[in-house]
This record gives C-alpha cells, sequence and structure tokens, in this order.
C-alpha cells in the first residue's frame, strides 16, 4: 500500500489526495469541505482568486479546532497569491485577508497562483475598455522575495509555485531564501507533464497535479472536446479493477509520486476519490494511461482571434507555457 502523504523539503507531510475547491459554488463549497473532513481528507486546496474561501472557514470552523472532532496541526491548508497582488506590498495583506476569510492563523502552504502579474487593485481581472487584461509589470522574483517574509512571520509555514515552467522554477530557486516546496500544475493523462516532474522532483519540489480528471466543467470546454472521464481505455481499465474511472486517474498520479487535488461538490464522489490505496495499477496500465498524453493544455483560458482560439495571456512576458515545460 502506498503511503497517504509525501514528506516535503521542509520535512512537512503533505497528504497525496487533497480536495480541490476551484469553481465550487457558494453554498455548495461549505458542504462539499465538511463532506470530505468527515470521510478523512486532511488536505484542503484554496485560493482568493475562487471566491470561495470564506465559505471554506465556516466549514474548517465546524470541524477543526481544540474543542472539535479535528486537531488544526492535521489538516493541510493551501491557498494561492492571486495576480494582482504580487507587488511586494501587496502579498502579506493579501496572504492575511485569505487566513481571516479561512478563519486560520497560519497556512500550510501558500503558493504564487501564476508567474504572471495584473494589475494592481481589487478586481480579480483588471480589463481596458477593451476587454483585454491589464497586465503589471511586477517580476516574480520580487513577488517570491515577499512571500519569503511570510515564512519568516510565522504566517505560512512554506511557500511554493503554482503554473511555473521549468526555466522559471529554476529563477526561483536560484535567488531563494526559502525553497519553494510544490509546484502546482494541470496534470492529467492528456498532459503528463513527464518532463516537468522529472526536473521538479530532481530539485526536491514537489508536484501536485489541479484537474487531475480533466476538469470536464472548466468554463471555457466546448462540444466535442474529448473528455477523460468517459475515455473508453480509461473506462476498460477501471473496470479490471473493480473502480471508477476517477479512482483509476487518480491512483495513477499517486502511484507517480504526485499530489492530487480532485475537486467535487458531489458527496458519493468525494467519498470514493479518497479509496485509492486500496489497490495499484500494473505497470502494463501506468504506462498505457501515460501513452494517451497529447500535451494538450485543458486549463489555460483561451479567446478567439481572427476565428481561432488563442491563449489569452500569451502577450505577458512571464506567460509560462510558450516552453515545452
Amino acid at each position: 500500500m502506498t503511503s497517504t502523504y509525501t514528506t516535503l523539503s521542509t520535512g512537512q507531510r503533505m497528504p497525496l489526495i487533497g480536495l480541490g475547491t476551484w469553481k465550487s459554488l457558494p453554498g455548495q463549497v461549505k458542504q462539499a469541505v465538511l463532506i470530505a473532513l468527515d470521510s478523512g481528507y486532511r488536505h484542503i486546496d484554496c485560493a482568493a482568486a475562487y471566491g470561495n474561501e470564506q465559505e471554506v472557514g465556516q466549514a474548517m470552523w465546524e470541524r477543526i479546532g481544540p474543542e472539535k472532532l479535528i486537531k488544526r496541526e492535521d489538516v493541510f491548508v493551501t491557498s494561492k497569491l492571486w495576480n494582482t497582488k504580487h507587488h511586494p506590498e501587496d502579498v502579506e495583506p493579501a496572504c492575511k485577508k485569505s487566513l481571516a476569510d479561512l478563519g486560520l492563523h497560519y497556512l500550510d502552504l501558500y503558493l504564487m497562483h501564476w508567474p504572471m502579474a495584473f494589475q494592481r487593485g481589487d478586481e480579480v481581472m483588471p480589463r481596458r475598455e477593451d476587454g483585454t487584461i491589464q497586465y503589471a509589470d511586477t517580476h516574480y522574483r520580487d513577488t517570491w522575495k515577499a512571500m519569503e517574509q511570510l515564512v519568516d512571520k510565522g504566517l505560512v509555514k512554506a511557500i511554493g509555485l503554482s503554473n511555473f515552467n521549468a526555466k522559471q522554477t529554476d529563477e526561483i530557486l536560484r535567488i531563494c531564501r526559502h525553497k519553494p516546496v510544490v509546484n502546482q500544475v494541470e496534470c492529467h493523462p492528456y498532459l503528463t507533464q513527464k518532463q516537468l516532474l522529472t526536473h521538479c522532483h530532481d530539485r526536491g519540489v514537489a508536484l501536485t497535479a489541479y484537474s487531475p480528471l480533466g476538469s470536464p466543467d472548466r468554463p471555457w470546454a466546448t462540444p466535442g472536446e474529448p473528455q477523460l472521464l468517459n475515455d473508453p481505455q480509461i473506462l476498460a481499465i477501471a473496470g479490471q479493477y473493480g473502480k471508477t474511472p476517477a479512482q483509476v486517474l487518480i491512483r495513477w498520479q499517486v502511484q507517480r509520486g504526485i499530489i492530487c487535488i480532485p475537486k467535487s461538490v458531489t458527496q458519493y464522489r468525494i467519498q470514493q476519490n479518497i479509496q485509492v490505496f486500496d489497490f495499484k495499477l500494473s505497470e502494463y496500465d501506468m504506462k498505457q494511461i501515460e501513452s494517451f498524453n497529447r500535451n494538450e493544455r485543458l486549463i489555460a483560458p483561451t479567446i478567439e482571434t481572427g476565428g481561432q482560439k488563442v491563449w489569452r495571456d500569451a502577450g505577458h512576458t512571464h506567460f509560462p507555457f510558450h516552453d515545452p515545460y
């Protein structure tokens, strides 16, 4: 049986499976977190940009604390610094806002959500009159140095990256006092991230997979796009093991040493998604699933230009996906 934890470079034990909260609607996310905590999850992945941290915090208040069923130190909570808060002066206030919304005194992990800075302010997506996003030129190195002070002050136990490519990760590693412990990236069989996984693991940086099930409810999905959970080969493998397609996809990540944060607001799915430690995929099945790779990003937001879909933020100086990994 695989361990249910991975050990980070700080010595922290991070549960390999957590509950993702992106796109979980108000009125649903609190119940999802309660179900997860009651089902044995001890890792909750949050972000300021998701707009639901207050409700996540309400669920934590009901379950976690000295008088409650679960001790704070037994739950690993991640949040993320949004692109409009990259200016060094904005980093600590943004972190404290997440802490207040979540009702916590510290975060186990705080990630830079993207390497790209947007214009400072409280709008999640600051736009020009023509609808394009207003970028800022704050460099992620300067943002990182401000995040390191959060560790010094005890507001967060560790800091990390999200959506950084290999070169950008190395750039942070070259200048850091506090090493990034995690890089959280899109990862699933259509985007296996094999090169980035090796690159990060060689440097003692863990990889977390977001959208490990292919994010079928992503806002910009178009009809006819592939649905990973309905892939006939995944369905066939799931049938062999008597497991759901989601359990197979999560187990595949766990066996690769990747942390996984599947999102759901449905009780039976939340409960099923953590039940992946009682079986093991064969080497043949692991390789078969890896062979689905098409280096296909499902999550990078796209816009229509001249009848073609292009990456929305491809013009940003620090856009991470021009590099192969």
